[in-house]
């Protein structure tokens, strides 16, 4: 076995590139176990220190894991200090993605602390120690009735948080400290554009001028990039005005490219199906019980903090680099092969991140810093504005979806779902056209999340196309399992009418796994009955339920209120989760909360459109999120089945925008297949 001390972190891992090589950075995802975990944490003179092994970003995993060191230690919460570290005090650990920061870390995190505890208890204080990690069932920190595991616990960074002290990347200060942007043609960075003209004399004549930068690593995929830097942030808005830069750019397309691109209509027409989810055979011919089609929309990952880095370069070349990312290794590899650094040159540090959703797990506002400091030889400040983020970064792919079903008996008995979209985990924001094809070969995971039909059924057909889109799609917050769980959820509520089954019912009676049936019995016990229409109003109650990832389980009741202008309130979301052991149940509810609203808002507001060859909106007003006047009151059941943790951050994302178009199904008669929901169509409608 490879001995690690365990009073000390370990090195970084080094990663080797051909100089000048065209090659994109590709992010390593190692699987981290007991011995990385003996380097995370540490003792000395009576007091303990764990040096989190990930990004904290709302989902408050600093706290879950301390709670898991504290009992598996055995002391109090004061005698352990957490810490976020940077790149060169740890081995490299995966990016925090997919809800894994509990699922894969409390184990061999809870191992380590183990092997520290029962070496203090020994006498020794120092040096190295060779143990062999135990099963979860022989650690303190999984046991009923601990200490601190399965109670809530102070938040790590709360009061910081709320005194607003300097927690996130934006809040970094440094002597000399300059402040930059950098330029880019309005346009989609997936058409070539460049600089065709500019006023540099006027935007030098601004006050707080520092330095205009042209460097070929500011370009984004295939958009030029010019940078400027500022005395101060209300500086760049004066510079970048006087610029006046214009730009030229090649091609044009619109929202109706973009939707002719995902139609599945179109994939049926052509037979263009190459991706499988299941794949049994299905009599293509011959009537349908149900026909569906459903179509979702890009939809952004509205960050409350814009992305943001800070770059600063010491006497000797070291360059230190602050984030706000979900990737502080991916960070450091890209900017070491860009700039021709060393590893050991370069230290990441990770910040607290104000929202990351998935859309800050590639490289951008951390390289344009690094690159516009290096070039002013001070220290960068770089956030991006609102506008930025929606015109930069990368969204939810689109997706067209249509579900044929054909019943039996009151039972399913053959189910043909096919969806066009486009590339989530094989990202155009970081593969060039010709990298991406290469990935043809293999099945985009992150567009197959959530297609698995959870229910039996005697054939069972699911089938994706994609198409690399004008726009950049990406990782967003369950990856496909919401834009999926919604259309499938629907789908089958229409199965439940046709069968003239109540759709609860319909579900238990098809569910093929216990805990899916045990967090539907739970969420609708939690229900109850359904309040009386009143005067004006139209209620309806839907429900949804699904697996995320085959390993947490969600069911999700709504109600909504319909009045006869179409007004739609969603007066109520209930929701029974199952992730498996819970470390905080505080937090556990606040991850299904948080996946509610998101729910809300892929049923009401979430849609991006393209237009004069861009995404359009470029602020919350024109791509609004949930307001909180649009919440209901969140009830969230927890079902504690037991047996190893399942992750918690994304699982109730793939059942509550169905629940509310069948809850909305219920109350009008209409069923939604465009969203969001146009509440032009509920005006006037009566129920069926």
């Amino acid at each position: 076995m490879k001995r690690r001390a365990f009073l000390q972190a370990g090195g970084a891992l080094s990663v080797a590139f051909l100089a000048g090589c065209a090659l994109p950075v590709i992010p390593k995802r190692p699987v981290a176990g007991y011995e990385d975990a003996l380097g995370w944490v540490r003792h000395r003179e009576g007091r303990y220190e764990l040096l989190l092994p990930r990004v904290e970003m709302g989902q408050n995993i600093g706290t879950a894991l301390k709670q898991v060191a504290c009992e598996e230690l055995g002391i109090g919460w004061d005698q352990l200090t957490l810490r976020l570290p940077h790149t060169g005090e740890m081995a490299r650990v995966r990016a925090t993605v997919g809800s894994e920061s509990v699922k894969d870390f409390a184990l061999p995190l809870a191992q380590a602390c183990a092997t520290l505890r029962e070496a203090l208890a020994a006498g020794h204080t120092q040096g190295e120690r060779m143990a062999e990690p135990r099963p979860m069932d022989q650690l303190r920190a999984f046991q009923p009735g601990g200490r601190h595991v399965g109670r809530a616990a102070p938040i790590e960074q709360g009061p910081a948080i709320v005194t607003g002290a300097a927690v996130y990347v934006a809040d970094v200060r440094l002597p000399g400290l300059l402040f930059g942007r950098v330029l880019r043609s309005p346009v989609s960075a997936e058409r070539i554009s460049t600089l065709g003209a500019m006023n540099e004399a006027a935007a030098r004549a601004v006050k707080g001028f520092v330095a205009l930068v042209r460097d070929e690593r500011l370009r984004q995929a295939s958009s030029e990039g010019v940078g400027i830097v500022a005395r101060t942030p209300g500086a760049l808005d004066r510079i970048e005005a006087a610029l006046e830069a214009r730009w030229l750019s090649q091609g044009s397309f619109d929202q109706a490219d973009v939707d002719q691109l995902v139609d599945v209509d179109r994939h049926l027409a052509d037979g263009g199906f190459k991706y499988r989810v299941h794949e049994d055979t299905i009599d293509a011919q011959g009537p349908w019980d149900v026909d569906l089609r459903i179509d979702i929309p890009l939809a952004a990952h509205a960050p409350i903090q814009p992305r943001a880095a800070v770059a600063a370069f010491d006497a000797e070349g070291g360059l230190d680099l602050w984030v706000g990312s979900q990737d502080v290794y991916y960070q450091r590899d890209v900017v070491c092969k860009r700039l021709g650094l060393d590893e050991n040159q370069v230290r990441v540090h990770g910040s607290r991140v104000g929202g990351a959703f998935g859309g800050k797990t590639i490289c951008t506002v951390e390289l344009e810093a690094a690159v516009l400091a290096q070039a002013v030889r001070q220290p960068v400040k770089l956030q991006w504005t609102r506008a930025q983020e929606f015109r930069q970064g990368f969204h939810r792919p689109p997706s067209s979806h249509r579900i044929r079903v054909r019943l039996r008996d009151g039972q399913l008995d053959q189910w043909w779902h096919a969806f066009g979209s486009s590339h989530i985990l094989f990202t155009n924001a970081g593969l060039p056209a010709w990298m991406q094809r290469l990935t043809d070969f293999v099945t985009d995971a992150g567009v197959a999340r959530g297609a698995q039909l959870p229910y039996r059924c005697a054939r069972k057909r699911a089938e994706f196309a994609l198409n690399r889109l004008p726009v950049f799609t990406g990782p967003w917050r369950g990856l496909g399992a919401g834009p999926n769980g919604l259309a499938m959820e629907s789908a089958i509520d229409e199965c439940a009418r046709h069968a003239g089954v109540d759709p609860l019912a319909f579900r238990l009676r098809h569910a093929e796994d216990p805990r899916l049936a045990r967090v539907l019995r739970a969420a609708e016990a939690q229900a109850g009955a359904l309040p009386p229409d009143a005067p004006g109003l139209r209620r309806g109650r839907g429900v949804a339920c699904g697996i995320y990832k085959q390993l947490s389980y969600v069911a999700v009741v709504a109600e909504v209120a319909v009045d006869a202008r179409g007004q739609l309130r969603v007066a109520r979301l209930v929701c029974a989760h199952d992730c498996g052991t819970v470390i905080n149940p505080d937090q556990v509810r606040a991850q299904c909360e948080g996946n509610l609203v998101w729910g809300l808002g892929m049923a009401l507001s979430d849609r991006l459109a393209a237009v004069d060859s861009r995404i359009g909106p470029g602020s919350f007003a024109e791509a609004p999120i949930p307001s909180l006047d649009q919440i209901p009151p969140l009830e969230v059941v927890l079902v504690e089945a037991g047996g190893a943790p399942g992750g918690a951050g994304e699982t109730a994302i793939v059942a509550t925008a169905a629940a509310i178009a069948n809850a909305v199904r219920e109350a009008t008669g209409v069923r939604i297949q465009r969203f969001p929901i146009d509440t032009g169509l509920l005006a006037q409608t009566t129920t069926t």
